[in-house]
């Protein structure tokens, strides 16, 4: 039914883990899980029902593979059908209003969920009677019933598109999405992209994502590149917010991070923004 390939073998639970497979039936493409088969007392966590359980609870469809070929004694498609029924049924009890967030969006309850059987093995001779003897209480039951051989792929086809069906229509069933909002909210062209602490000792430290880019771009040992870093900060309102901080010529500015901050001393005589007389190339008169 899929490109998947488990492990398949001519003995009861070859299945050992979950195996995923991508099917398609017309232009319904879904996800089938072949979940290992339960054994009695599954749902009391027995032969790692429980872990088997819990996938079972995220389909949307559940599918019956019932052997109409065991030679065992006491089993037959009827009993095992029964058999796992009671261990679903035990198993939402055991759960109880938990499974309820645990179904999410699918919304019914594992005894409600939609079901199919298929009566599996009919390329056996004895076991084509045996799903036309129990095809009919099968049905009686209110399930659709497909008899099928996995080795020879007889009916497979059949099942496939009904078990998209019910896939489809238990999508069309879900609540539309809403819609992704994604909000976004610019800074306020107001606002000046810095601030100013005063540090436990008393200094003024400059946080600020431009600042602290600019003073790293900066050339220390180029006076003019110092100069047009001042510039920069007057433009930026530096300046300005140090004074209505209090500070005082002289007091130490840092520009950073505090731990790791480039320290200046504060000398607001000093023009800056314009009105200087540059000197020559690579000096700056307010760096005297």
């Amino acid at each position: 039914m899929s490109a998947a390939r488990p492990k398949i073998a001519d003995y009861p639970f070859t299945t050992l883990i979950p195996n995923l497979g991508v099917a398609e039936a017309g232009e319904v493409q879904f996800v089938v899980a072949d979940v290992p088969g339960l054994i009695p007392g599954a749902s009391e966590g027995k032969g790692l029902g429980l872990d088997f359980l819990r996938h079972v609870e995220r389909c949307s469809a559940l599918v019956h593979v019932l052997d109409c070929a065991t030679t065992e004694p006491g089993r037959d498609p009827i009993s095992d059908l029964d058999t796992i029924e009671a261990e679903l049924a035990a198993y939402q009890e055991v759960v109880g209003t938990g499974l309820a967030g645990a179904l999410g969006a699918l919304g019914t309850s594992l005894a409600d969920r939609p079901r199919l059987v298929a009566l599996n093995k009919v390329d056996v001779p004895e076991a084509r009677e045996l799903a036309d003897l129990v095809k009919p209480e099968l049905a009686a039951r209110g399930l659709a019933v497909y008899e099928v051989s996995a080795a020879t792929t007889e009916g497979l086809r059949e099942l496939k598109f009904a078990m998209a069906q019910l896939v489809a229509q238990a999508r069309a069933s879900l609540p539309e999405p809403e819609p992704a909002r994604v909000v976004i909210r610019p800074a306020a062209v107001s606002e000046p992209g810095f601030e100013v602490v005063r540090t436990p000792d008393g200094a003024y430290l400059i946080r600020g994502e431009k600042p602290a880019r600019w003073v790293r771009q900066t050339d220390f040992a180029n006076d003019e590149a110092v100069g047009y870093l001042a510039d920069r900060l007057a433009r930026l309102g530096v300046e300005q917010a140090l004074a209505d901080a209090g500070a005082e010529p002289g007091d130490t500015v840092l520009i950073g991070d505090l731990d790791d901050a480039v320290v200046f001393d504060w000398d607001p005589t000093l023009p800056a923004g314009g009105g200087h007389a540059p000197g020559p190339r690579g000096t700056d008169r307010r760096l005297g």
